[in-house]
């Protein structure tokens, strides 16, 4: 490997995670950002641009991603993305802008120039940004029109983007943030203890960490750190914090409870207060469960921490389950001129043949064939003796459905820990009655905020 590709691929370890996360600051993930803009109405109908800001021809097919910082990179959306469109479709132009470089949706909007294809965050920005700037645009028909199977798509993926869409499928699933258990190989061996395998329970990862969590001399061992937010946002039990059929929260359930108090005995653990899942390089922690994505880049900027991975611990009663999705999707807009064109690439991008080949780069697909799981980081030397089978091992845990026309708003889930459990010493039940509150208060102010003409986004 050359010193220019592992630069790139430091860039892309770096920054790589999908937006979607909760905003803290405490390990696992990137939080997702944020916009001010107004809603700009519809009086104008924009049409997509040529680099004069004018009409497109027929070939030009413009392509926004608004989301995964990577892109910002023109030589890494080139080498993960545009390369394949253009191989496949040598007659079109491809033009790229990304949300990073300055070109925000109002400004597309403004200029009276709209993408075809938009890639961004699925669960929260379909409401958030897509229909906020009235881009949605069903893709059905064109799914039945080229015999498109979206059955070979994950499942839960597909959920996610039934649920934003009203029903519908505003979106096709195209990339992945998964979360998988790292655990240092040397610390296992120290004391004795046999390392982790997939489908490992909690109750047998509590164990675990009791016994890795110590004071050996001047070092102070945490046995397990698992970010309480990202746990519950995409909980494995499937429990939903917006009620499917009605505008209320659902955070007042036995199943909450049961989900709560399943992590926070870890941090109570003498020893194993809750910090952060990235101190996991420094060597003093047992086990960490993060995204891919930082497993990735440890791996890169520490070649001599020596650790293993594993699948995420699973429930007793979804013994298969990992976390639901946490994705970014493909869009076409409403005011594409090519939305046939749009969907072949799209469809062409989710080919068995794409996915592979962005496999390798260790990047995460909507596709679990065997060949793309076999093809997945062959590009990266430094994960060549992990068990990367770890991510395949289960099955994404399947969103509870939404009735289609509720308010959506992202609920608080990360104020169940911080700071009503971490800072306040609530106890579960307490915690989840004051976020549940917090959900109904938002949901009401969001709803009537919409009722009055105004774009609801305020807790989006």
């Amino acid at each position: 490997m050359n010193k220019l590709f592992i630069s790139a691929l430091l860039v892309i370890l770096t920054l790589t995670s999908i937006a979607g996360c909760t905003g803290s600051n405490n390990g696992g993930g990137t939080p997702e950002q944020s916009n001010t803009a107004e809603n700009p109405g519809t009086e104008n109908t924009p049409t997509t641009p040529d680099d004069t800001g004018g009409e497109a021809d027929d070939n030009t097919l413009f392509f926004y991603t608004a989301q995964n910082p990577v892109y910002e990179d023109e030589a890494n959306f080139d080498r993960l993305i545009g390369q394949y469109i253009k191989k496949k479709f040598p007659d079109i132009t491809l033009k790229h802008v990304h949300w990073n470089d300055g070109t925000r949706y109002e400004d597309l909007i403004a200029k009276g120039t709209i993408p075809d294809i938009v890639f961004e965050q699925v669960r929260r920005n379909t409401s958030r940004m897509v229909k906020k700037f009235k881009l949605e645009y069903d893709m059905s028909d064109l799914i039945k029109q080229y015999n498109f199977d979206i059955s070979k798509l994950d499942p839960a993926s597909m959920e996610v983007v039934k649920t934003a869409s009203d029903g519908k499928i505003y979106s096709l699933p195209f990339e992945l943030s998964d979360f998988v258990l790292a655990y240092n190989k040397d610390i296992f061996d120290k004391y004795g203890l046999d390392y982790p395998k997939d489908g490992m329970t909690y109750d047998e990862a509590y164990e675990l960490a009791k016994k890795l969590t110590r004071q050996d001399g001047d070092i102070t061992y945490k046995g397990l750190q698992q970010h309480p937010s990202h746990y519950m946002m995409y909980n494995q039990l499937s429990e939903p914090s917006l009620d499917p059929n009605e505008d209320k929260g659902a955070m007042d359930s036995d199943n909450w409870l049961k989900i709560v108090n399943n992590i926070r005995r870890f941090y109570e653990i003498p020893g194993n207060q809750f910090t952060t899942t990235s101190d996991f390089p420094k060597g003093q922690m047992g086990m960490s469960v993060d995204v891919l994505e930082n497993v990735l880049r440890w791996s890169v900027e520490n070649p001599d921490l020596n650790f293993d991975i594993a699948s995420v611990p699973v429930f007793p009663e979804a013994p298969g389950a990992k976390y639901q999705p946490n994705l970014n999707g493909l869009f076409i807009t409403q005011q594409s001129k090519h939305k046939e064109l749009a969907f072949e690439v799209i469809q062409y991008l989710l080919s068995d043949e794409v996915q592979a080949e962005r496999a390798k780069e260790a990047i995460i697909g909507p596709l679990s064939s065997d060949v793309v799981q076999q093809a997945f980081a062959q590009n990266i030397p430094q994960m060549s003796s992990k068990h990367t089978e770890a991510l395949f091992a289960l099955k994404s845990a399947m969103p509870a459905p939404r009735k289609p026309g509720l308010t959506f708003i992202n609920p608080p889930v990360q104020q169940v820990f911080q700071p009503n459990i971490f800072e306040q010493s609530k106890d579960s039940a307490t915690a989840l009655r004051v976020v549940n509150e917090m959900i109904n208060k938002q949901l009401a102010e969001t709803k009537a905020a919409i009722e009055a003409g105004g774009d609801g986004t305020a807790y989006q």
